[in-house]
């Protein structure tokens, strides 16, 4: 007569090897999720900046050269490199290896040239741009307005995307701004606080999660622009926070000109900075977000 206590423990033994065998038949079903989104990703990258090894860009489709010049309306005087002493390489400050970091207010204009780095197009324009940032808005800022980024050949309002810290609100809001052709949207030329289409340009998080010493992701996913159907969304630490819509009116660029300014009125650390020639979706933001070893795991 067999021993119930055996019978017990071959039992047991038999749910327990199902159970690793589950367990590890879901870790391996998982990575062949994650390797598709890591190579639709990597297929996609058109610019990165790591800054680990230097200020220049480890990979583009363009010129990698990061440029400094007194200021974005000639840019005549602009010159390759970091031209400003207020801004600098912070070796194993970032998210990443090392980060740029902006110690005062900065006035002068730093940027990568636009052209094939941000795959430009007259027609049904997407695309997504991603960076880390890290700093204490209302503590770090001076008065005024700061745009870690700006992607125009023109101004913040024309033909341009953007995200910025507010100027006056308490805590300081997060927004991402995403307007057309000036002449087209306000053909009166009336100032955002006049005008009722600039905050459907716009979308706000007003208390986001940014604090000196911690890194938040951004994400910046647009499509459908240069048609009648555009549309941009802004991500932090890999979520959605709003979108866009119905954004009709066209993005003109004189793509030479077109640059991915950084830093405007910026204090903090900048790290990270990626381009990508689609608007990537929920899952491949969120999958950007958590690489492990950053955007460089892309390229390599």
């Amino acid at each position: 007569m067999m021993n119930p206590s055996r019978i017990g423990l071959a039992t047991l033994r038999t749910a327990l090897a199902a159970a690793f065998l589950l367990v590890a038949l879901s870790g391996a079903t998982r990575v062949q999720r994650d390797e598709p989104v890591q190579a639709s990703l990597s297929k996609a990258l058109t610019f990165h900046a790591s800054f680990d090894r230097g200020p220049d860009a480890d990979f583009g489709l363009g010129d990698t050269r990061i440029y400094t010049a007194s200021s974005y309306k000639t840019r005549e005087d602009a010159k390759p490199g970091i031209g400003n002493p207020d801004i600098g390489i912070a070796k194993g400050k970032g998210r990443f290896g090392d980060a740029l970091e902006f110690r005062k207010r900065n006035t002068m204009a730093l940027f990568y040239k636009a052209e094939k780095n941000v795959p430009y197009s007259e027609h049904d324009w997407s695309g997504t741009v991603s960076f880390w940032l890290n700093l204490s808005p209302d503590e770090d800022l001076a008065p005024g307005y700061a745009d870690p980024i700006q992607v125009t050949d023109k101004e913040f309002n024309n033909a341009a995307l953007w995200v910025d810290f507010t100027r006056d609100d308490k805590p300081r809001h997060f927004r991402l701004g995403v307007f057309g052709d000036l002449k087209v949207w306000n053909p009166q030329n009336l100032s955002p606080e006049q005008s009722a289409d600039f905050n459907k340009r716009t979308v706000v998080v007003i208390q986001p999660p940014f604090a000196r010493g911690q890194w938040t992701h951004v994400a910046i996913t647009f499509s459908g622009l240069n048609t009648d159907r555009g549309m941009a969304r802004l991500y932090l630490t890999g979520r959605l926070q709003g979108s866009a819509n119905d954004i009709r009116e066209p993005f003109t660029w004189n793509v030479a000109q077109a640059a991915i300014r950084l830093g405007v009125n910026y204090v903090g650390l900048w790290d990270e900075l990626s381009v990508f020639s689609r608007a990537l979706s929920d899952k491949e933001v969120e999958a950007l977000y958590q690489l492990k070893s950053g955007v460089a795991s892309l390229h390599k």
